[in-house]
């Protein structure tokens, strides 16, 4: 081995071509022990129970609070070429960053004075705008901020383990995609049910900051708060300009995401559910922004640099602590906040999206509940998404900042903008109050929401502004089709009555051997004299069947057709035109395909899957009735 690491990547390749090959010989084995048994729907409602805001706090606050952890060093990161003179830059950017969370958390508030049963930007827009296109943005945005919070915090959380271990970073895109692979066996075995246990290394995260904010602090009373290594305040670099701090500030809200998981989840608390949640966002939103503002004054105090090999919070806990336990645990719990963070993220996606689905905006395959109950269609869905950005971008955090953050705040302006409209429709107690709110809230976002569109253009935010209305589109055109279905399905119940009709049975036949003997006596089973249909590619394989069926007595009517191209379908698609004519739209074709299933499942690779093949083209382009006739081979 020329670099220790490299076992990583061997290791994570023979489990996955060992999952592939259990797979191929025992597909329900592997899905139970990954999965699980199946769950009863009864044991749907049964998993829920009402939480305490102060328990419900850390379970809801992975996402919102973990990315403290790469927000002031995405800010601070715009501003690293322009040198030393720059890094004071990160204190007004985090107390900005801090007054917008403190009125994106009041705006949400009155989100859930509103909506005490859960009130996301999709519920809200759609209660209160009659264009549907209008909720269709705050869906679309959400997904879309779903897929790279997955994205951005398991690539935050593996480039915070290279840090500490650098022999990892070469194969960081490899781990970020088994790390979501693991969230997605997770989600789909149901585990994010147990949401107490998820609560831990939240809280263990929360104490880690704190415990670095501390010590940064008595380190200020013993060697002053202006050190060496601090650079000078209020200096104007050279190069600076307003689209350049602006660019910053918006890489800094990238800490605000996951403000919505309060709102979205008001049911799960316990009475009265509404006074709970708000002391849940009073609460994260004070441990956030103290947080965040001494962070990032730390971070300031001893001018630490971005680096694209060390995250900041490594190099500001090795200066306190080394790299000795302590350092090991801020650098694991960040790490597994992150990644709970992105676990989170599961529940909300697959629920948004199975609501849109529900509505007829996303394919209905998505409202499915798997095994466990959750919506597993969706959490795959975000699995792949998220894999393929992170293949993109190489698992790095600051690659993937700029598409970040956009998709959310054009939810919140959506958001803000409907509770503006419902305060004036219902007005209330107190209405005007909350209608100021909400207005300011809908400016705010809405200009952030700009900044972001702006300054991120060039660096990746295209991808999503091209992305956004490709799927708003798209929703409408399913809503469409689905329209077009109902429609096309409908049926008058006084005036059409199911008639019996003529059925012309067809049995396709490739010898003569059990597999037609079974499939010839299941047409005879239906009280039907059928058709039997030899495709030849030869004369001498035409005059070999011709022979073999002579002597098995004549079963049925043997019809023999040559194939000049060695094709199946064109012989047979011809055929059965010929008896559409003939019969025309009085009478049913009904094409009867023997097909023999191998013991194991590897052996389908060793066989043509001509069945399936006539199956899917006649399916598609005929008015054919099809029945496959299986035979199992015994080895």
């Amino acid at each position: 081995m020329n670099h220790p690491g490299q076992w990583i990547e061997i290791v994570l390749f023979i489990i996955a071509i060992f999952l592939i090959w259990i797979s191929f010989t025992n597909f329900g084995l592997v899905k139970r022990f990954l999965i699980g048994r199946p769950m009863r729907t009864a044991e749907l409602h049964s998993q829920h129970t009402k939480l305490l805001w102060f328990i419900a706090l850390p379970i809801l606050a992975a996402d919102l609070y973990s990315s403290v952890a790469y927000g002031p060093e995405a800010g601070i990161t715009e501003l690293a070429h322009l040198g030393v003179t720059a890094k004071w830059y990160i204190i007004p950017i985090t107390i900005s960053t801090i007054v917008l969370l403190a009125i994106l958390i009041l705006s949400y508030i009155m989100g859930i004075l509103a909506y005490p049963s859960g009130g996301g930007a999709y519920a809200i827009a759609k209660d209160n705008f009659k264009a549907r296109w209008v909720s269709l943005i705050a869906s679309s945005s959400l997904l879309v901020d779903y897929i790279l919070t997955v994205a951005v915090s398991v690539s935050a959380a593996i480039e915070a383990v290279s840090s500490a271990y650098p022999v990892v970073a070469p194969y960081e895109s490899s781990l970020a995609i088994a790390c979501v692979f693991l969230l997605l066996v997770v989600n789909l075995r149901g585990v994010a049910e147990s949401a107490k246990v998820f609560a831990w290394p939240t809280i263990f995260f929360m104490v880690c900051m704190l415990i670095i904010i501390m010590t940064g602090m008595l380190d200020g009373v013993r060697h002053g708060f202006v050190q060496q290594a601090t650079p000078p305040f209020g200096t104007i670099p050279k190069g600076i300009s307003t689209l350049l701090v602006l660019k910053a500030f918006s890489s800094a809200c990238s800490a605000l995401t996951g403000i919505e998981t309060i709102s979205n989840a008001v049911p799960i608390f316990r009475e009265p559910r509404q006074k709970n949640a708000i002391k849940t966002y009073v609460a994260l939103g004070t441990i956030t922004s103290i947080t965040l503002l001494g962070f990032a004054y730390l971070l300031y105090v001893k001018g630490i640099s971005p680096s694209p090999d060390n995250t900041m919070l490594s190099q500001l806990s090795g200066l306190y602590f080394g790299h000795g336990i302590m350092y090991q645990i801020i650098i694991w719990f960040t790490f597994i906040v992150l990644i709970l963070a992105a676990n989170s993220t599961f529940t909300g996606f697959s629920q948004l999206a199975a609501i849109v689905a529900a509505d007829g905006y996303l394919p209905r395959v998505l409202t499915n509940r798997g095994d466990r109950l959750g919506y597993s269609n969706g959490i795959i869905s975000l699995a792949a998404c998220a894999s393929i950005l992170i293949l993109a971008f190489h698992a790095h955090t600051n690659a993937l900042i700029p598409l970040y953050a956009i998709g959310v705040f054009l939810s919140f302006t959506v958001a803000q903008i409907g509770l503006t409209k419902r305060w004036l429709r219902v007005k209330g107690r107190n209405w005007k109050v909350k209608l100021t709110i909400n207005i300011v809230g809908a400016i705010i976002t809405s200009i952030v929401a700009v900044i972001f569109a702006v300054t991120k253009f060039t660096g990746g935010a295209w991808i999503v502004l091209v992305v956004l209305p490709i799927l708003i589109i798209l929703s409408i055109t399913i809503r469409r089709h689905y329209n077009f279905v109902a429609q096309d399905l409908h049926i008058d119940l006084d005036e059409v009555v199911p008639e019996a009709k003529e059925v012309t049975t067809i049995v396709l036949v490739s010898g003569v051997h059990r597999v037609v003997n079974n499939t010839l006596s299941f047409a005879k089973s239906l009280g039907v004299n059928p058709i039997a249909v030899y495709v030849g590619f030869d004369d001498e394989s035409i005059h070999k069947m011709e022979r073999k069926w002579e002597e098995w007595g004549y079963p049925c009517r043997l019809v023999v057709l040559r194939s000049k191209y060695r094709s199946v379908l064109e012989p047979l698609s011809r055929f059965i035109n010929l008896v559409e004519e003939k019969r025309g739209k009085e009478g049913h074709i009904h094409l009867v395909i023997p097909q023999f299933i191998p013991k194991k499942g590897w052996h389908l690779l060793l066989h043509n899957q001509t069945a399936l093949q006539l199956r899917i083209w006649f399916l598609r382009h005929k008015d054919v009735v099809i029945t496959t006739v299986p035979y199992h081979l015994k080895k």
